[in-house]
C-alpha cells in the first residue's frame, strides 16, 4: 500500500471518529442539563478528533504535492 493510500485509509477512520464525537457532543447538548459535568470531556474528544483529522488531511495534501 502506498503512502497516499495509507493516509487516505487513515483519514477515512479519523473522519468516522470525528463524526462520532460530533454526534456525542450534539446528543449531550440536547440532554442538558443532564450530564453537564461531562461537557469538557466530550468537547475535548471532539476537538482532538477534528485536530487529528485536519492534520492528516494536511499531510495527505503535502504528500500529494511532493
Amino acid at each position: 500500500m502506498s503512502d497516499i493510500d495509507a493516509l487516505k485509509a487513515e483519514i477515512k477512520k479519523l473522519s468516522a471518529r470525528a463524526t462520532t464525537t460530533k454526534m456525542n457532543l450534539h446528543d449531550l447538548s440536547e440532554e442538558l442539563p443532564i450530564s453537564w459535568e461531562t461537557i469538557p470531556t466530550v468537547a475535548q474528544q471532539a476537538y482532538d478528533a477534528y485536530r487529528e483529522l485536519t492534520e492528516a488531511r494536511a499531510k495527505l495534501k503535502q504528500v500529494e504535492l511532493s
